[in-house]
C-alpha cells in the first residue's frame, strides 16, 4: 500500500515565511531555509514553497531561495509563484526543485502543461488549483469555481472539468486549495477533495484547512487524498511532523515513519 505524504507548504514574502487566512491578513513566521531544515529533519515527505507576490509583481520566482533549499535539504521540493514560462521552469529545476508548480499561468495558456510534460516529464509538473464554492449550476457543474491570483481573479472554469483537462494535457499532480477552508485550521474541504481526487488518475494533493491530526485522517479516509499539504498547525508549533503521522499510523493511515 502506498504511504501517504505531508507536505509543508512554506508560503515566501520578502524572503520570509508568511501565513494568511483565506488569503488574507498574512503574518512573516520567520526564515524559509532554517524552517526547511526542521521540517525536512522533521519527518516530513516533501516540501513545497510558493514565491506569494513574484506574479503579482511581475518577476521570475526566487532562483537563489530554490538553489539554498537545495543546498540543505535532502527530500524532494516543489517551488510554485513566478513561473512564467520553459525558461522558468528549467532554471527551477536546475537549481534543485524537483517539481514547479504553475496555477494561474495554466489557466491563461494550459498548453504550458502539455510542453512543461514533453520537455521535462508529467512527474515534474503540478497544476496548483485554487477553487472556490459557488454552488452548482450550468456553468459549474461540480460547484466549484478555479480562481487565480490569491483569489483575486475568477476564471468561469469548473474545477473538475479543469483537473480533467490539465490530466489530459499531461500534468503529474493537482493540488487543489479550497480558498474556503484556507488557513481557517478548521479541517479540510473534504468534498472538493473527493470529488477531484476520485475522477482524475493522479496524485490528488489537498491544501487547506489542516488544524489537528484528524483533520488529515479524514483527508485521507474520506478525501481519497494522497497527500496532503500542511501549514499553520506546524508553523504554530502546536504539532510536529512526528506527532502528526504517529496519529495517522494509529488511525490506521499508511506513513512513511522516520523512526
Amino acid at each position: 500500500m502506498l504511504t501517504k505524504r505531508i507536505i509543508p507548504c512554506l508560503d515566501v514574502r520578502n524572503r520570509k515565511v508568511t501565513k494568511g487566512v483565506r488569503f488574507q491578513g498574512n503574518v512573516d513566521l520567520g526564515d524559509p531555509i532554517e524552517m526547511a531544515v526542521a521540517y525536512s529533519d522533521g519527518g516530513c515527505d516533501e516540501l513545497v514553497f510558493y514565491d506569494i507576490t513574484a506574479s503579482a509583481e511581475h518577476r521570475p520566482i526566487d532562483i537563489e531561495m530554490v538553489r539554498a533549499v537545495a543546498r540543505v535539504v535532502h527530500i524532494p521540493f516543489a517551488v510554485g509563484g513566478g513561473i512564467r514560462d520553459l525558461g522558468d521552469m528549467r532554471r527551477a529545476l536546475l537549481a534543485g526543485a524537483e517539481k514547479v508548480s504553475v496555477n494561474s499561468l495554466a489557466v491563461h495558456n494550459p498548453q504550458i502543461i502539455a510542453d512543461g510534460a514533453r520537455v521535462f516529464g508529467s512527474q515534474c509538473i503540478v497544476l496548483g488549483m485554487d477553487p472556490v464554492w459557488v454552488g452548482v449550476s450550468e456553468s459549474f457543474p461540480s460547484g466549484y469555481e478555479v480562481t487565480t491570483r490569491g483569489f483575486r481573479e475568477r476564471t468561469g472554469m469548473d474545477a473538475l472539468q479543469w483537473a480533467k483537462r490539465a490530466e489530459a494535457l499531461g500534468v503529474g499532480e493537482i493540488v487543489v486549495n479550497s480558498v474556503d477552508a484556507d488557513g481557517t485550521r478548521a479541517g479540510f474541504e473534504l468534498n472538493l477533495t473527493r470529488l477531484i481526487s476520485t475522477q482524475v488518475h493522479i496524485p490528488v494533493v489537498a491544501s487547506g484547512g489542516a488544524g489537528t491530526p484528524q483533520h488529515l485522517v479524514d483527508v485521507f479516509q474520506q478525501g481519497k487524498a494522497d497527500a496532503a499539504i500542511v501549514a499553520s498547525m506546524i508553523h504554530t508549533g502546536e504539532y510536529t511532523i512526528a506527532r502528526i503521522k504517529a496519529e495517522l499510523a494509529r488511525a490506521g493511515v499508511p506513513v512513511r515513519r522516520k523512526w
